[in-house]
Formats: C-alpha cells, sequence, structure tokens
C-alpha cells in the first residue's frame, strides 16, 4: 500500500543554518505519527513543511504521490499549543468561519440555505468535542480546556484527511490532558483521520501514537552547531489494539511501568 504522505531526503535552511536534513519518512493513512525531540530539532519546522506554511529548501513532499505545493489546503487542519480560537467570536461562530470562508470566499458569510446547513454542521462538530451546551460562549468565558476543544472543532470542520497537533496539550492541567488524550483518539477513529503530533512528553507520545518518531541531529560540530541538521534518529512502529480496547491501552501506557519501558526503548532504539 502506498504510504499518503512521503517525504524524501527533505532538507530546511535559514541562510547558512540547517534546521533539517536528510528526512525521509513514508505515513500510512490512518496512523497516528508522535514526533519527539530535544527542542531546536525542527519538529515544528517538519510541521510547518506538511501544513504548506513554508516550502523545503531541497528534496519533495508528497502527498498521494502528488508534489505539495506550499500553500496551506483543506485536506491538512492544525491545532496550536496556544489557542487559535478568535476572541470575538462565539464557539458556534468560531466553527461556522471556516465553513463560511470555504463556501464564500469573497464576504465569508453563509445565508439561507447554505447557512442553515452550515450550522447544523457546526452545532454537530461542537458537540462531537464536547461544547454541545457551550454554542454561543465566548472564548474569555472558557477554561484552557474548552478553547482547545474549540481549535479543534475548528481544524476538523473542513474535514481534513490530515490532522497536525503542535505541541496542543501542553499548557494544560494534568487532568484536562487526560480528558483531552481520550478525545483526540476517538476524533481519530471516527473520522478516520491521519494525525501527526509534535509532543515533548515520552509517555504521551507512546500513550496516544501508533508510531513514535524521534529527531535529533546525528552529527555535531562544537564550533559551528548550526551548520547540521536533524532527521529521524528513531522510527518505532508501535502494536496498538482494536478501538474498543484502547481505554485499556491508554491507562497501561500511562502506568510508571509502561512510562519507564518506552523511555527506555526511546533512550536506545
Amino acid at each position: 500500500m502506498s504510504a499518503l504522505l512521503s517525504l524524501r531526503d527533505v532538507w530546511v535552511e535559514y541562510g547558512d543554518k540547517i534546521v533539517l536534513e536528510r528526512v525521509s519518512i513514508d505515513i500510512e493513512a490512518g496512523s497516528f505519527v508522535s514526533i519527539v525531540g530535544p527542542s531546536g530539532a525542527g519538529k515544528s519546522s517538519l510541521l510547518r513543511l506538511i501544513l504548506g506554511q513554508e516550502a523545503a529548501t531541497r528534496g519533495s513532499i508528497l502527498l498521494d504521490g502528488t508534489p505539495l505545493t506550499p500553500e496551506c489546503g483543506p485536506d491538512r487542519g492544525v491545532v496550536f499549543q496556544r489557542y487559535s480560537v478568535f476572541p470575538h467570536l462565539s464557539a458556534l461562530r468560531n466553527t461556522l468561519f471556516g465553513l463560511e470562508c470555504d463556501q464564500a470566499p469573497v464576504l465569508a458569510r453563509l445565508f439561507g440555505t447554505a447557512r442553515r446547513e452550515a450550522v447544523e454542521e457546526a452545532t454537530g462538530m461542537l458537540a462531537a468535542v464536547g461544547l454541545g451546551d457551550s454554542l454561543h460562549l465566548y472564548p474569555a468565558q472558557m477554561s484552557g480546556g474548552m478553547q482547545q476543544r474549540l481549535a479543534i472543532a475548528q481544524a476538523l470542520i473542513k474535514r481534513p484527511r490530515i490532522l497536525l497537533l503542535d505541541e496542543p496539550f501542553g499548557a494544560l492541567d494534568p487532568g484536562i490532558r487526560a480528558d483531552m488524550h481520550q478525545l483526540i483518539t476517538r476524533l481519530w477513529r471516527d473520522y478516520s483521520l491521519t494525525i501527526i503530533m509534535v509532543t515533548h512528553d515520552i509517555r504521551e507520545a507512546f500513550s496516544l501514537g501508533t508510531r513514535v518518531l524521534a529527531l535529533d541531529k546525528r552529527r555535531h560540530d562544537p564550533h559551528a552547531p548550526h551548520r547540521f541538521g536533524a532527521t529521524a534518529v528513531y522510527d518505532l512502529a508501535l502494536r496498538k489494539p482494536a478501538p474498543d480496547a484502547a481505554d485499556e491501552t491508554e491507562e497501561a501506557a500511562a502506568s510508571p511501568d509502561g512510562e519507564q519501558d518506552n523511555e527506555e526503548k526511546v533512550g536506545h532504539g
């Protein structure tokens, strides 16, 4: 089976600084790829390449075998650590906005039957992320977890094939993070998503992902540290059970023993 997303010998350079080098990765449809690595290893740069916010300096990126152009498209959605919602819009209007821009790019407003259908779709998406009773709340009236649920609804309303997560739960309290883990796992299954998530949390990477990629530099030059970029130094496929056993897996992966074992795997490859 051919890969949904393929990176072939990808380099990212800013002037004489090399951020990524020789990155070659195939990502299958339906996978949940966790990306870990030290700060400055190019994790967010890799997400920006896939999102289309910037182009690779060298190499190629293919989506379904077609070269990916450096522009954001509806087939890719993104959720950042800091809530990317519009503070002056209600939850419903925040979610509607993507549909309005897509269907009415000039005015960004829908009317009549088109608006009623869009409102129904946005309301359903907000219910799917647990905000069905918060349609008319504004972000300032929401907790951090609720704002992140709203950001996920924004990203999913246009039905992307690939969902990119850039440290999406890093600013949340532990209890809220556990709820968000359950939510994103359910949405991944229900919407048949391919998810690529950057995280600094090793336990999160292993408990959520079907595959863990570790980015780091293979070569170091203390006199010119900027002249070598990061690449995929570890690529670990994880066995995942059937969806109905996912809750048990999350509990096992979150146990202290499971965390220690997974950290040892990353450390020793």
